[in-house]
């Protein structure tokens, strides 16, 4: 851990606990970030902080950052500008900046904006109190917490979790995979696996306070426990918390292809609480750019394993990401892709446009597909999918399906409720009561590209 001095005098943590202290908190990115921030806001609760989604009426301002793509670090850096207004009219005000953005910028934060009070990378999520304590101890300078910690746990760390209905459970964190494109084994460091004895405990915690879904995160799951001195598979992870009472749903992601093995897919089918729906990232359906994007399989494996899964799991959802305009795509390469999600049909796909990131390989290839190419080839794919899409949908008007009731009508509709299917599609439909957290079984009347309405049975 380091500490920098700086000229101006900053009072921090100058708030008592009578005075209860308010923390915005702005979280960008992926479900672990979203993870993250639930642990953040647990700590700080435990601190004596509440929270607020008034930026103005913060004493603690923290930014839970992307750097994936260059456009959102580009609106991150945007937001810090305007919050130097707030620090200016309150220098009591205290602004951290943490995760994947604080790792990869920690050497130029302070330097484009001064008024960054301090900064710490995901991997010290879990020490949030000791790096708040030490902003107290530290009043004359500036925090900065970038080290890695030696082993990866998240027991006994106080959370505060968004839905009383499903939950994130990280299992690991980390990347060994060093695609060209991707940053995060730069940022989230290597691949490092919880216990396994650590993630049971919490899910049946869980269970314990009635959640009826856990969605367990990784970089790659699939090689979750190749670090741990007593290694445990995924495929055997997957298993023991099927046997964990109270729990109804698993899911899960990310899978690497790779790393998916006909094991895994067994497991699946046999453990009736994991989900019908695999997310198994394509990224490309040209071999040359997978070999350039060092994915370390090439289109015909992809295929081989979408084939395996589907020739064992009836009724299986399967959704991918993809991009477009990697360096080198022609548009023969871009064919190839089109070509490939009309053959295997994925249920959705996330579509993204290749974006540089300094400290990835790609970054420095040749022919760097110009941006209005991109969008062209982006906005094809797009509309491929959405017919995919549609056509998989309407196949399941008429059909019935046991639906986790999680959110309420945003539109103030009454008795208007969606949820999920196993498969993982949303369903929309009118309850006559409260469904909040039950399974309800729904019938399918009507659908679309992305949701299906449907009515309750019973």
């Amino acid at each position: 851990m380091e500490v920098k001095k700086i000229s101006k005098k900053y009072r921090i943590m100058n708030h008592s606990i009578q005075n209860q202290p308010k923390v915005y908190i702005k979280t960008f990115g992926c479900q672990m970030n979203v993870n993250d921030s639930e642990y953040i806001i647990g700590q700080l609760l435990k601190l004596g902080y509440s929270t607020t989604e008034d930026i103005s009426k913060s004493n603690l301002i923290l930014l839970n950052t992307c750097c994936v793509r260059a456009k959102v670090e580009q609106k991150i850096f945007s937001l810090i500008g305007k919050i130097k207004k707030i620090k200016e009219s309150n220098p009591d005000v205290i602004l951290g900046i943490c995760g994947c953005m604080a790792q990869k910028e920690k050497e130029n934060i302070f330097e484009r904006a001064p008024h960054v009070d301090f900064i710490f990378n995901p991997s010290q999520i879990n020490n949030l109190e000791n790096i708040i304590n030490n902003l107290a101890k530290y009043g004359g300078g500036k925090y900065i917490s970038c080290d890695d910690t030696p082993e990866f746990s998240l027991n006994h760390i106080p959370v505060k979790r968004e839905s009383k209905i499903s939950a994130w459970i990280q299992i690991m964190r980390g990347c060994n995979n060093y695609c060209s494109y991707c940053v995060v084994p730069y940022t989230r460091g290597p691949e490092q696996s919880r216990g396994a004895s650590e993630i049971l405990s919490e899910a049946a915690d869980l269970a314990h306070d009635k959640y009826k879904e856990i969605f367990l995160l990784g970089q790659n799951v699939n090689s979750y426990g190749n670090d741990l001195s007593q290694p445990v598979t995924f495929s055997k992870l997957l298993e023991l918390l099927n046997n964990i009472k109270g729990i109804e749903r698993i899911r899960f992601t990310t899978s690497h292809p790779k790393d998916f093995s006909f094991n895994l897919i067994k497991t699946i089918k046999k453990c009736h609480k994991v989900c019908n729906h695999i997310h198994l990232p394509i990224q490309s359906g040209s071999s040359k750019i997978l070999k350039m994007m060092n994915r370390k399989c090439n289109i015909d494996y992809y295929k081989n394993i979408i084939k395996d899964i589907r020739n064992n799991i009836d009724d299986i959802a399967i959704t991918t990401d993809v991009m477009v305009g990697f360096p080198g795509e022609t548009e023969k390469d871009f064919t190839d892709t089109l070509n490939v999600f009309k053959e295997i049909e994925f249920d959705e796909a996330y579509t993204f446009i290749y974006s540089n990131r300094e400290t990835a390989v790609a970054s420095l290839l040749p022919d760097q597909v110009p941006l209005q190419a991109k969008k062209e080839r982006l906005w094809k794919l797009i509309d491929l999918q959405k017919e995919i899409s549609a056509k998989i949908n309407k196949k399941l008007e008429g059909k019935i399906f046991e639906v986790l009731v999680d959110k309420k009508s945003k539109r103030n509709i009454e008795n208007q409720f969606s949820g999920r299917t196993g498969t993982n599609k949303t369903v929309v439909f009118t309850g006559k009561q409260d469904l909040l957290g039950k399974l309800v079984k729904v019938k399918i009347v009507k659908s679309t590209a992305w949701t299906l309405y449907g009515e309750p049975i019973g």
